[in-house]
């Protein structure tokens, strides 16, 4: 299937939680700092679909890299892409998103079911209005792959807001290592402009 040549230009908005994983019983999720976030790319970029991910913080909490070790698109294109093109290792899910508002404050619920399996789901409460300064970003990702460490520059701004964010992991899914765990940080990160690759 044909996708579009990298950089990515992508719209989005994501909700995303932090968490220190001090024990792991996974040599493949070491103890670490682990992001889990949910993303959805918007019309106005090269392609638009849900994403879930989850990325561990490499060389420690200074670090500007992270090592993508879960991740889920609803678009077979973005999948084709993410492992031809950065070693992503991306599956397809159903990823269904609703936002719904009371007020100023917004409750966002997501979930992840890949083949039948629940992988994931999460609810965020957040005031989304609050969110009015724009902060740049810039990280890398580095991927292990046939030939070798697969280092992806990508920047962007976004306007971010701290929230109130609970998850739940299956207990016997590909995230277990994260089940009962409850993150140290979330955030919902509005009107993001992404440059990948």
């Amino acid at each position: 299937m044909p996708f579009p040549s990298p950089p990515w230009q992508l719209r989005a908005e994501l909700w995303l939680s932090v968490f220190v994983v001090r024990e792991s019983d996974r040599p493949d999720r070491p103890p670490g700092v682990y992001g889990a976030a949910f993303v959805d790319y918007r019309e106005g970029g090269v392609l638009a679909y849900h994403e879930l991910l989850v990325a561990r913080l490499v060389d420690g909490v200074r670090s500007r890299r992270v090592s993508v070790t879960d991740i889920w698109v609803d678009s077979p294109t973005s999948r084709d892409a993410g492992r031809a093109l950065w070693a992503l290792p991306k599956q397809l899910a159903h990823l269904p998103l609703r936002d719904g508002r009371l007020g100023p404050t917004s409750r966002t619920t997501f979930s992840a079911v890949a083949e039948g399996q629940q992988i994931a789901s999460a609810a965020f409460t957040s005031v989304p209005g609050a969110a009015l300064l724009r902060t740049p970003f810039a990280m890398s990702t580095v991927q292990e792959s046939s030939v070798g460490p697969v280092v992806t520059p990508f920047r962007g701004s976004g306007r971010g807001l701290p929230c109130r964010g609970a998850w739940k992991f299956d207990a016997h899914g590909p995230l277990a290592f994260l089940h009962g765990r409850h993150p140290a940080l979330s955030l919902r990160v509005r009107d993001v402009r992404l440059r990948f690759g």
